[in-house]
């Protein structure tokens, strides 16, 4: 059988749409009062759908995020949350500068105790990615644990 070439070319100037930081709906989010302020309380949320692009390819990074927080006076009110996320969607970003945006911007909303985002990448070429990113407020320690 001969061997057939395969002319590669076509691929060079690929490129997907692929749009900058300013996109991302930080101002969206919102909070909802915590109403055992003083008690330690950890929320999980979890979720399966986090996707951006790569900054070089335009092909698209899924993750599974998994936030967790312990409340000082404030809960993420969770649609913001939602559609924050969504805003990633086009976004060219490496996949530890998005765990770290999602940290800040999160941290920065609802001025939690603790915070930690766990994104876990999609393998692309073999290769897959865990990144955690974490916040621990300096006054973080004397509240009630229950």
């Amino acid at each position: 059988m001969a061997k057939k070439e395969v002319n590669h070319k076509k691929y060079e100037n690929i490129r997907f749409d692929i749009q900058d930081e300013s996109v991302i709906l930080d101002d969206i989010l919102e909070t909802i009062p915590y109403e055992y302020v003083g008690k330690r309380t950890e929320v999980t949320i979890p979720t399966s759908e986090f996707t951006s692009v790569c900054p070089w390819s335009g092909l698209p990074d899924f993750a599974e995020l998994e936030i967790t927080y312990i409340p000082r006076e404030t809960l993420i009110e969770l649609k913001s949350l939602k559609y924050y996320l969504t805003s990633f969607r086009n976004v060219g970003i490496y996949q530890e500068h998005a765990t770290q945006r999602i940290l800040h911007d999160l941290v920065k909303v609802c001025d939690p105790l603790m915070m930690r985002v766990e994104a876990y990448w999609n393998a692309r070429g073999g290769l897959g990615t865990r990144t955690v990113a974490e916040y621990i407020a300096p006054d973080a320690e004397g509240t009630e644990q229950i």
